[in-house]
């Protein structure tokens, strides 16, 4: 629907649907144009709002209200002149009717298609506030909107109180072409701006107002200092702002890093001999296969050769010793390290006692931070994509593809060691039916084939090197040192993934930082131990440098702030509060239902479509709750 209107002045003219506005419009006649009678002049309102609105109106039936009763019958008007003529072939591209509607219920456009002028220059108050009430334009809120801000007249009397004080800026004012001058209420300007003087208590106050206010709401450095500079002046202005703005400590805890990485990468030491030292990381997720859901990647960091066990994703500790000492023992002997992330198998008190037994150390990655471990999650990654490949080419099921992903990883070219693995591990590549033309034996004997072995570790070791550095060299390129002493305080950063899987939505108005905590060691050139309140104890409370950001607030009571319903994951949980729609993804052979799920993140709420079958597995209970209803 359009609603159109016109008056000596102008044109208005609104689009609405369903009691909706979409869009208002209007604009002043321009030179003649004023001089066309009435009947134009609506009807060159209708064609205004039917031009500027063409991508919403063409091909769509279009119904137009004017208080001009007579437009009604245009399209049957037996005499038009030429711009009329021209008016109603431009209407025939548009399934058009108009409608007649009185003007004294075109309040709208009415009111855009004239401009009311008082004898004053400026309207006169209670008129406007009068035209308002009779548009009925809804009050966006009856509450008050509680902004406190700083007496102005106060400020400027403590301010010229204070000026008269410091006794070297009234020397400046007497001071032959001197920028400083007293403008006519006795303030001290220096070129047009407030001169502060040297008030600590004066000038926190205009730092406290210009950053925390409800009217600037915590802006950064640069963009303070611009706004304050424009009406006061003092000497250190800006590294005032600079210091004000770092210490801030809901800027700490809110805004977003605009700088790369804390902590220069720290490679792990090369080992010195084969399956000496390694890693070990699960892959889960997997559709079952032959009663299996996961794989263990276990890998050596010499030769980056790798197994690849298929497991449940229920094995406990127990079942997985019983596994490492059948597949890994029993081929390359017992590991000096392991190296692994946090996973609850690899923190029990079983298997760190299984180790402790066979003499083995394992070391664990700090919290949160996988790079640790990144041998592992690089062989995933490959792992992966080779699975892939194999269903894909071959079908059937991942199990049975496994024992040749793994030759084919062994047995493929590694940059970092200069050869494939198992030419790193036996001495030569595997043959595989490629190698056709390698007939015949090969014979090697005694203290040749030891002093061969022993010069392929060493070229290993080399090649490894090599890598490290390398890859030292491009990823410092992207971060920068940090480091903390014991007793500085620290903010922690919050997990970036929210909620109870990867598709649901962060909730966007969380802190992105907890705390303060104080620092009460260093674990490594990159790893803090944090004092973690109790209600954080079943927390890890060593952290990876990346994770925390220094706190500059001078307040040593600054209580720390830390989520209610914070996870031991640094999550915090969405909870589900009602389904709103529901919908079904059709693809090629299946269909998938999916729900568009309301939830209630931390105070504030996320709509999410959300497939059927994930939202039943986990939340069984509201979701029956939900069908209930």
């Amino acid at each position: 629907m359009v609603y159109t209107d016109a008056s000596g002045i102008g044109l208005g003219c609104v689009l609405m649907q369903e009691g909706r506005v979409i869009a208002y419009a209007s604009r002043q006649w321009q030179g003649s144009e004023r001089n066309r009678p009435t009947h134009d002049l609506e009807l060159g309102a209708v064609i205004f709002a039917l031009k500027i609105w063409r991508s919403y109106l063409l091909g769509e039936t279009v119904q137009v209200f004017t208080d001009h009763k007579s437009l009604q019958h245009i399209f049957t008007q037996p005499m038009m002149n030429a711009r009329q003529t021209r008016w109603v072939e431009f209407l025939a591209d548009y399934q058009v009717s108009i409608n007649y509607h009185p003007g004294k219920a075109n309040l709208v456009a009415d009111a855009l298609s004239r401009r009311r002028y008082d004898s004053a220059v400026e309207r006169d108050v209670e008129s406007l506030v009068g035209e308002i009430s009779t548009l009925r334009l809804c009050a966006i809120s009856q509450e008050p909107l509680g902004l406190e801000a700083v007496d102005q007249a106060d400020l400027l009397s403590r301010i010229r109180v204070a000026q008269q004080s410091d006794q070297s800026l009234l020397d400046a004012t007497r001071v032959t072409g001197s920028e400083y001058e007293v403008s006519a209420n006795g303030t001290i300007l220096v070129r047009g701006r407030v001169c502060v003087p040297k008030d600590v208590e004066l000038r926190h106050q205009i730092l406290g107002e210009a950053h925390a206010s409800k009217f600037s709401i915590h802006p950064g450095a640069t963009k303070m200092y611009h706004d304050l500079k424009r009406y006061y002046h003092w000497v250190g202005m800006k590294r005032d702002v600079a210091d004000w703005v770092a210490k801030c400590n809901t800027c700490a805890l809110v805004k977003a890093e605009h700088q790369v990485p804390g902590g220069l990468l720290q490679s792990l030491p090369i080992p010195e001999w084969k399956w000496d030292r390694i890693t070990m990381d699960f892959v889960v997720g997997l559709p079952v296969s032959r009663t299996f859901d996961a794989i263990w990647v276990i890998v050596d960091r010499l030769t980056k050769s790798a197994h690849f066990l298929a497991i449940k994703k229920t094995d406990g500790a127990a079942v997985l010793a019983r596994k490492f000492v059948r597949e890994i023992v029993r081929l390359h002997g017992v590991p000096a390290s392991i190296v692994s992330d946090r996973d609850p198998r690899f923190t029990s008190e079983f298997w760190r006692a299984f180790q402790a037994e066979m003499g083995t150390k394992v070391h664990l990655s700090t919290a949160y931070h996988p790079q640790t471990d990144g041998q592992s999650e690089r062989t995933i990654q490959t792992l992966e994509d080779l699975l892939r490949m194999c269903v894909l080419d071959w079908g059937g099921h991942w199990a049975d593809h496994l024992s040749l992903v793994e030759f084919a990883y062994n047995n493929s070219f590694q940059a970092s060691i200069g050869m494939a693995p198992f030419e790193a591990l036996y001495g030569r590549p595997c043959r595989t039916p490629l190698c056709w033309t390698q007939v015949g034996e090969r014979s090697m004997y005694g203290a040749t084939y030891v002093q061969e072995t022993t010069e392929k570790v060493r070229v290993v070791r080399l090649n490894m090197k090599e890598a490290q550095d390398r890859q030292k060299s491009y990823a410092d390129r992207r971060r920068r040192e940090l480091e903390f002493q014991v007793g500085d305080r620290v903010y922690l950063k919050m997990a970036m993934l929210r909620g109870p899987n990867r598709s649901i939505a962060e909730n966007k108005l969380s802190p992105r930082f907890m705390g303060p905590f104080p620092v009460v060691e260093r674990v490594g050139p990159l790893a803090y131990r944090l004092e973690l309140p109790e209600i954080m104890k079943a927390f890890h409370k060593v952290f990876h440098v990346s994770m925390l950001r220094k706190c500059l607030h001078p307040t040593e009571e600054l209580v720390a702030r830390i989520p209610e319903d914070l996870q031991p994951d640094l999550t915090v949980p969405a909870v589900p509060m009602r389904i709103l729609e529901r919908r079904e993804k059709v693809l090629r052979n299946k269909r998938i239902p999916l729900l568009r799920i309301l939830w209630d993140c931390s105070g504030s709420t996320e709509e999410t479509w959300e497939p059927e079958a994930k939202m039943k597995l986990k939340f069984r209970k509201w979701f029956d709750k939900q069908v209930e209803e």
